[in-house]
Protein backbone atom coordinates (compact mmCIF):
# COMPACT_ATOMS: atom_id res chain seq x y z
CA UNK A 1 0.00 0.00 0.00
CA UNK A 2 1.07 3.60 -0.96
CA UNK A 3 1.77 5.84 2.36
CA UNK A 4 1.80 9.61 2.21
CA UNK A 5 3.47 12.04 3.85
CA UNK A 6 0.96 14.05 5.99
CA UNK A 7 1.51 16.88 8.56
CA UNK A 8 -0.52 18.16 11.30
CA UNK A 9 -0.99 22.24 11.41
CA UNK A 10 -1.50 22.71 14.87
CA UNK A 11 -0.64 19.67 16.21
CA UNK A 12 -0.40 20.72 20.00
CA UNK A 13 -3.74 21.65 20.42
CA UNK A 14 -7.02 19.44 21.02
CA UNK A 15 -8.14 18.67 17.50
CA UNK A 16 -4.62 18.18 16.32
CA UNK A 17 -3.82 15.63 19.39
CA UNK A 18 -7.14 14.18 18.40
CA UNK A 19 -6.01 14.33 14.57
CA UNK A 20 -2.97 11.93 15.70
CA UNK A 21 -5.49 9.56 17.57
CA UNK A 22 -7.71 8.94 14.79
CA UNK A 23 -4.76 8.38 12.33
CA UNK A 24 -3.33 5.60 14.72
CA UNK A 25 -6.76 4.25 15.50
CA UNK A 26 -7.90 4.22 11.41
CA UNK A 27 -4.31 3.03 9.94
CA UNK A 28 -3.99 5.75 7.64
CA UNK A 29 -1.22 4.77 5.59
CA UNK A 30 1.56 7.38 6.78
CA UNK A 31 5.11 7.63 5.51
CA UNK A 32 6.35 10.63 7.68
CA UNK A 33 4.41 12.31 10.38
CA UNK A 34 4.72 15.93 11.12
CA UNK A 35 3.88 17.63 13.73
CA UNK A 36 3.85 21.81 13.35
CA UNK A 37 3.05 24.37 15.47
CA UNK A 38 3.73 27.85 17.30
CA UNK A 39 7.13 28.73 19.17
CA UNK A 40 5.53 27.77 21.86
CA UNK A 41 5.44 24.14 21.21
CA UNK A 42 8.60 23.49 19.28
CA UNK A 43 11.09 21.03 20.87
CA UNK A 44 8.05 18.78 22.61
CA UNK A 45 7.60 15.14 21.88
CA UNK A 46 4.42 13.83 21.09
CA UNK A 47 4.62 9.91 20.85
CA UNK A 48 2.54 8.71 17.69
CA UNK A 49 2.29 4.74 17.12
CA UNK A 50 5.18 3.84 19.87
CA UNK A 51 7.54 6.72 18.44
CA UNK A 52 8.47 10.20 19.53
CA UNK A 53 8.15 12.98 17.22
CA UNK A 54 9.94 16.37 17.84
CA UNK A 55 7.32 19.06 17.34
CA UNK A 56 8.61 21.90 14.43
CA UNK A 57 7.89 24.86 13.64
CA UNK A 58 4.71 25.89 11.31
CA UNK A 59 6.40 28.57 9.46
CA UNK A 60 7.02 28.75 5.68
CA UNK A 61 9.22 26.18 4.26
CA UNK A 62 8.34 23.47 6.71
CA UNK A 63 6.13 21.56 4.52
CA UNK A 64 8.35 20.74 1.69
CA UNK A 65 7.67 17.06 0.78
CA UNK A 66 4.38 16.38 2.30
CA UNK A 67 1.17 14.80 0.36
CA UNK A 68 -1.32 15.87 2.79
CA UNK A 69 -1.87 18.58 5.31
CA UNK A 70 -4.47 18.19 8.27
CA UNK A 71 -5.22 22.01 9.49
CA UNK A 72 -5.67 22.53 13.38
CA UNK A 73 -4.48 25.77 13.72
CA UNK A 74 -6.89 29.25 13.53
CA UNK A 75 -8.16 31.62 10.64
CA UNK A 76 -5.34 33.81 10.67
CA UNK A 77 -2.53 30.75 10.62
CA UNK A 78 -4.45 28.99 7.84
CA UNK A 79 -4.82 32.04 5.71
CA UNK A 80 -1.18 32.65 6.12
CA UNK A 81 0.21 29.06 5.60
CA UNK A 82 -2.11 27.83 2.96
CA UNK A 83 -0.19 29.37 -0.16
CA UNK A 84 3.19 27.78 1.09
CA UNK A 85 1.33 24.54 1.42
CA UNK A 86 -0.09 24.14 -2.29
CA UNK A 87 3.09 25.73 -3.46
CA UNK A 88 4.89 22.70 -1.84
CA UNK A 89 2.52 20.23 -3.48
CA UNK A 90 0.94 19.16 -0.61
CA UNK A 91 -3.38 18.77 -0.41
CA UNK A 92 -4.44 21.27 2.82
CA UNK A 93 -7.16 19.51 4.54
CA UNK A 94 -7.92 23.12 6.76
CA UNK A 95 -10.35 22.58 9.74
CA UNK A 96 -10.68 26.50 10.34
CA UNK A 97 -13.41 28.48 8.63
CA UNK A 98 -10.97 30.61 6.38
CA UNK A 99 -11.78 29.18 3.10
CA UNK A 100 -15.17 26.97 3.20
CA UNK A 101 -17.19 29.73 1.51
CA UNK A 102 -15.02 30.04 -1.39
CA UNK A 103 -16.18 29.05 -4.70
CA UNK A 104 -13.02 27.26 -5.52
CA UNK A 105 -12.67 25.69 -2.82
CA UNK A 106 -14.90 21.96 -1.67
CA UNK A 107 -16.63 21.65 1.82
CA UNK A 108 -16.67 18.20 2.55
CA UNK A 109 -18.77 15.56 4.67
CA UNK A 110 -17.55 12.25 3.19
CA UNK A 111 -21.00 10.78 4.27
CA UNK A 112 -22.68 13.62 1.73
CA UNK A 113 -20.67 14.66 -0.56
CA UNK A 114 -17.31 12.51 -0.71
CA UNK A 115 -17.03 13.12 -4.93
CA UNK A 116 -16.06 16.90 -4.29
CA UNK A 117 -12.87 16.22 -3.25
CA UNK A 118 -12.00 15.89 -6.75
CA UNK A 119 -12.44 19.61 -7.22
CA UNK A 120 -9.93 20.44 -5.04
CA UNK A 121 -7.31 22.72 -6.37
CA UNK A 122 -4.96 22.37 -3.16
CA UNK A 123 -7.93 22.95 -0.11
CA UNK A 124 -10.09 20.75 1.44
CA UNK A 125 -12.01 22.71 3.81
CA UNK A 126 -13.77 20.49 6.98
CA UNK A 127 -17.49 22.04 7.77
CA UNK A 128 -18.92 23.41 10.95
CA UNK A 129 -18.66 20.87 13.84
CA UNK A 130 -22.78 21.49 14.33
CA UNK A 131 -23.23 21.64 10.70
CA UNK A 132 -21.09 18.08 10.28
CA UNK A 133 -23.43 16.70 12.73
CA UNK A 134 -26.27 18.13 11.85
CA UNK A 135 -26.35 16.73 8.42
CA UNK A 136 -24.80 13.55 8.78
CA UNK A 137 -28.12 13.27 10.90
CA UNK A 138 -30.75 15.05 8.16
CA UNK A 139 -28.65 13.43 5.13
CA UNK A 140 -31.06 10.03 5.05
CA UNK A 141 -34.39 12.70 4.90
CA UNK A 142 -32.44 14.39 2.13
CA UNK A 143 -32.32 11.36 -0.07
CA UNK A 144 -35.66 10.37 0.77
CA UNK A 145 -37.15 13.96 -0.55
CA UNK A 146 -35.24 16.70 -1.53
CA UNK A 147 -35.03 19.40 2.12
CA UNK A 148 -36.17 22.92 1.68
CA UNK A 149 -35.81 24.20 4.92
CA UNK A 150 -34.54 23.31 8.58
CA UNK A 151 -35.56 25.04 12.16
CA UNK A 152 -32.49 23.68 14.37
CA UNK A 153 -31.17 24.72 18.27
CA UNK A 154 -27.63 23.71 18.90
CA UNK A 155 -26.34 22.97 22.48
CA UNK A 156 -23.03 23.28 22.03
CA UNK A 157 -20.43 21.88 24.23
CA UNK A 158 -17.68 24.30 26.47
CA UNK A 159 -15.21 21.89 24.67
CA UNK A 160 -16.28 23.56 21.41
CA UNK A 161 -14.39 26.77 22.84
CA UNK A 162 -11.21 25.27 22.86
CA UNK A 163 -9.18 23.48 25.87
CA UNK A 164 -10.36 26.02 28.30
CA UNK A 165 -13.91 25.96 28.27
CA UNK A 166 -14.16 22.35 30.32
CA UNK A 167 -11.75 23.83 32.58
CA UNK A 168 -13.45 27.45 33.49
CA UNK A 169 -16.52 24.96 33.87
CA UNK A 170 -15.04 22.76 36.15
CA UNK A 171 -13.43 25.30 37.72
CA UNK A 172 -16.83 27.76 38.47
CA UNK A 173 -18.50 24.09 39.31
CA UNK A 174 -15.90 23.74 42.41
CA UNK A 175 -16.07 27.57 43.35
CA UNK A 176 -20.08 26.60 43.55
CA UNK A 177 -19.49 23.50 46.04
CA UNK A 178 -17.02 25.33 47.57
CA UNK A 179 -17.98 29.56 47.76
CA UNK A 180 -15.41 30.55 46.13
CA UNK A 181 -15.34 33.70 43.76
CA UNK A 182 -16.62 32.54 40.32
CA UNK A 183 -14.74 33.95 37.29
CA UNK A 184 -15.44 34.11 33.82
CA UNK A 185 -13.02 34.54 30.88
CA UNK A 186 -13.71 32.39 28.50
CA UNK A 187 -17.58 32.46 27.99
CA UNK A 188 -19.05 35.83 28.61
CA UNK A 189 -21.06 34.51 31.18
CA UNK A 190 -21.11 32.21 33.89
CA UNK A 191 -21.50 28.62 32.20
CA UNK A 192 -21.32 26.31 35.34
CA UNK A 193 -25.76 25.73 35.78
CA UNK A 194 -26.44 28.34 32.76
CA UNK A 195 -27.17 28.43 29.31
CA UNK A 196 -25.57 31.45 26.81
CA UNK A 197 -27.72 31.29 23.71
CA UNK A 198 -25.04 33.50 21.91
CA UNK A 199 -22.24 31.69 20.37
CA UNK A 200 -19.78 34.12 17.73
CA UNK A 201 -20.78 38.16 17.08
CA UNK A 202 -24.53 39.21 16.12
CA UNK A 203 -25.31 40.09 12.54
CA UNK A 204 -27.62 43.18 11.60
CA UNK A 205 -30.26 40.38 11.52
CA UNK A 206 -29.92 39.41 15.21
CA UNK A 207 -28.31 36.14 13.86
CA UNK A 208 -25.08 35.19 15.62
CA UNK A 209 -22.14 34.08 12.90
CA UNK A 210 -22.05 30.24 13.62
CA UNK A 211 -25.86 30.47 13.62
CA UNK A 212 -25.78 31.34 9.92
CA UNK A 213 -22.58 28.55 9.29
CA UNK A 214 -25.59 26.43 9.30
CA UNK A 215 -27.44 27.63 6.21
CA UNK A 216 -24.74 28.60 4.39
CA UNK A 217 -22.54 25.67 4.41
CA UNK A 218 -25.79 23.51 4.55
CA UNK A 219 -26.20 25.14 0.89
CA UNK A 220 -22.54 24.04 -0.15
CA UNK A 221 -22.42 21.19 0.92
CA UNK A 222 -26.03 19.65 0.61
CA UNK A 223 -25.64 21.24 -2.99
CA UNK A 224 -29.34 22.98 -2.04
CA UNK A 225 -28.38 26.48 -3.05
CA UNK A 226 -31.82 27.49 -1.81
CA UNK A 227 -32.25 26.01 1.55
CA UNK A 228 -33.11 28.00 4.32
CA UNK A 229 -32.16 27.59 7.89
CA UNK A 230 -32.83 29.02 11.01
CA UNK A 231 -30.68 28.52 13.75
CA UNK A 232 -30.15 29.58 17.56
CA UNK A 233 -26.79 28.45 18.47
CA UNK A 234 -26.37 27.97 22.53
CA UNK A 235 -23.18 27.00 24.83
CA UNK A 236 -24.27 24.73 27.56
CA UNK A 237 -22.29 23.49 30.56
CA UNK A 238 -21.84 20.01 29.23
CA UNK A 239 -18.15 18.64 28.65
CA UNK A 240 -18.37 17.09 25.10
CA UNK A 241 -20.41 16.31 22.36
CA UNK A 242 -22.97 18.80 20.56
CA UNK A 243 -26.53 17.97 20.49
CA UNK A 244 -29.08 19.33 18.37
CA UNK A 245 -32.64 20.05 17.85
CA UNK A 246 -34.30 20.12 13.85
CA UNK A 247 -37.13 20.34 11.99
CA UNK A 248 -36.56 19.31 8.63
CA UNK A 249 -39.07 20.61 6.30
CA UNK A 250 -39.08 18.88 3.02
CA UNK A 251 -40.66 18.84 -0.71
CA UNK A 252 -43.11 15.59 -0.16
CA UNK A 253 -44.73 14.17 3.33
CA UNK A 254 -42.93 11.63 4.73
CA UNK A 255 -43.51 8.46 7.01
CA UNK A 256 -41.93 8.42 10.40
CA UNK A 257 -41.12 4.93 9.82
CA UNK A 258 -39.52 5.39 6.87
CA UNK A 259 -37.72 7.93 7.91
CA UNK A 260 -36.23 5.92 10.87
CA UNK A 261 -35.71 3.23 8.35
CA UNK A 262 -33.40 5.29 6.07
CA UNK A 263 -31.44 6.97 9.06
CA UNK A 264 -30.74 3.72 10.67
CA UNK A 265 -29.11 2.45 7.35
CA UNK A 266 -27.35 5.85 6.58
CA UNK A 267 -23.26 5.97 6.76
CA UNK A 268 -22.62 7.50 9.56
CA UNK A 269 -25.45 7.50 11.73
CA UNK A 270 -26.62 5.17 14.65
CA UNK A 271 -30.35 5.03 15.01
CA UNK A 272 -31.12 5.91 18.91
CA UNK A 273 -35.03 5.77 19.40
CA UNK A 274 -36.67 4.11 21.46
CA UNK A 275 -39.14 5.50 23.58
CA UNK A 276 -40.64 3.01 25.51
CA UNK A 277 -37.22 2.21 26.76
CA UNK A 278 -36.08 5.95 27.18
CA UNK A 279 -33.11 5.64 24.80
CA UNK A 280 -32.51 9.08 23.18
CA UNK A 281 -29.39 10.87 21.99
CA UNK A 282 -27.25 12.23 24.70
CA UNK A 283 -23.81 13.87 25.02
CA UNK A 284 -22.58 11.47 27.78
CA UNK A 285 -23.20 8.54 25.27
CA UNK A 286 -21.83 10.20 22.03
CA UNK A 287 -18.47 11.18 23.21
CA UNK A 288 -15.02 9.68 22.10
CA UNK A 289 -16.44 7.87 19.18
CA UNK A 290 -17.70 8.82 15.41
CA UNK A 291 -20.99 8.28 14.92
CA UNK A 292 -23.97 10.53 15.12
CA UNK A 293 -26.83 9.76 17.43
CA UNK A 294 -30.18 10.39 15.96
CA UNK A 295 -33.63 10.08 17.93
CA UNK A 296 -36.68 11.35 18.79
CA UNK A 297 -37.96 11.15 15.69
CA UNK A 298 -41.29 12.54 15.10
CA UNK A 299 -43.92 14.27 13.11
CA UNK A 300 -43.86 17.89 13.08
CA UNK A 301 -47.32 19.65 14.45
CA UNK A 302 -46.43 23.06 12.31
CA UNK A 303 -45.94 21.92 9.19
CA UNK A 304 -47.39 19.08 7.12
CA UNK A 305 -44.30 18.21 5.08
CA UNK A 306 -42.11 18.17 7.76
CA UNK A 307 -40.00 15.56 10.23
CA UNK A 308 -38.34 16.77 14.00
CA UNK A 309 -35.69 15.15 15.56
CA UNK A 310 -32.86 15.14 17.91
CA UNK A 311 -29.34 13.84 17.41
CA UNK A 312 -26.12 14.01 18.83
CA UNK A 313 -22.30 13.55 18.54
CA UNK A 314 -18.96 14.23 19.92
CA UNK A 315 -17.70 17.82 17.98
CA UNK A 316 -13.90 17.08 18.93
CA UNK A 317 -14.25 13.81 16.99
CA UNK A 318 -16.39 13.38 13.80
CA UNK A 319 -17.04 17.25 14.19
CA UNK A 320 -13.30 17.42 13.63
CA UNK A 321 -10.84 15.81 13.30
CA UNK A 322 -12.41 12.17 11.92
CA UNK A 323 -13.87 14.29 9.62
CA UNK A 324 -10.70 16.01 8.17
CA UNK A 325 -9.14 12.57 8.02
CA UNK A 326 -11.91 10.58 6.40
CA UNK A 327 -11.65 13.52 4.26
CA UNK A 328 -8.09 12.57 3.75
CA UNK A 329 -8.86 8.89 3.30
CA UNK A 330 -11.73 9.71 0.24
CA UNK A 331 -8.75 12.07 -1.48
CA UNK A 332 -6.20 8.94 -1.41
CA UNK A 333 -8.79 6.40 -2.49
CA UNK A 334 -9.40 9.08 -5.84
Amino acid sequence: MKKYNVGILGATGAVGREMMKVLEERNFPIGELRLLASPRSVGKKIEFKGEEITVRLAEVGAFAGLDIVLGAASNAVAKELAPDIVKAGAVFVDNSSAFRMCDDVPLVVPEINAEDVKKNKGIISNPNCSTIITLVAVNAINKLSKITGMVASTYQATSGAGVGGPIELHNQMNAIVNGGEIKSEVFQYQIAENVIPQIGSFNDDGYTTEEMKMQNEGRKILHLPELNVTCTCVRVPVVRSHSISVTVVTENELNVEDVKKAIGECDGCKLYDDNANKLYPMPIVTSDQDLVFVGRIRKDLVHKNAITLWCCGDQVRKGAATNAIQIAEALIKE
